[in-house]
């Protein structure tokens, strides 16, 4: 089966991380499928988004400019569903991103918003392209 069968995410506070990471992650679409003490998997489309915390962690920043992940794309659905998504990330340790250029940052054909949680990860969440409402 082609596709991605998971991306596991070292977060260095795993409280915080369920908080910003589990409310979007709810919102697009995923569903928590287990729980330890140290971390979360969610899951949809039969792929699954790990957080973990690891003590073999050597910094506990996130850079998405430097080498390595910078974000995480994921469908939004509808547009008017992106744009409810973009007006309540901010009250989840979500910060709108391009605000200048929401809903088109990414050019005129591409529906997007793009936020950026407390600990400086990134998501771009995409409308559907068929969607006009």
């Amino acid at each position: 089966m082609p596709g991605f069968h998971h991306v596991e995410i070292w977060v260095a506070d795993i409280e915080r991380a369920s908080r910003e990471w589990g409310w979007l992650l709810q919102r697009v679409g995923f569903a928590l499928a287990s729980e330890w003490p140290s971390g979360q998997s969610w899951e949809a489309g039969g792929a699954y988004l790990t957080l973990t915390t690891s003590p073999n962690l050597t910094n506990d920043e996130h850079d998405r400019r430097r080498v390595g992940l910078n974000h995480l794309a994921f469908h939004g659905g509808s547009r008017t569903v992106v744009d409810a998504l973009m007006a309540d990330a901010p009250g989840h340790g979500w910060t709108p991103l391009y605000a200048e250029r929401y809903p088109h940052a990414g050019g005129d054909a591409h529906y997007a918003g793009w936020l950026e949680n407390t600990d400086g990860f990134k998501a771009e969440i995409v409308a559907d392209a068929a969607s006009t409402s």
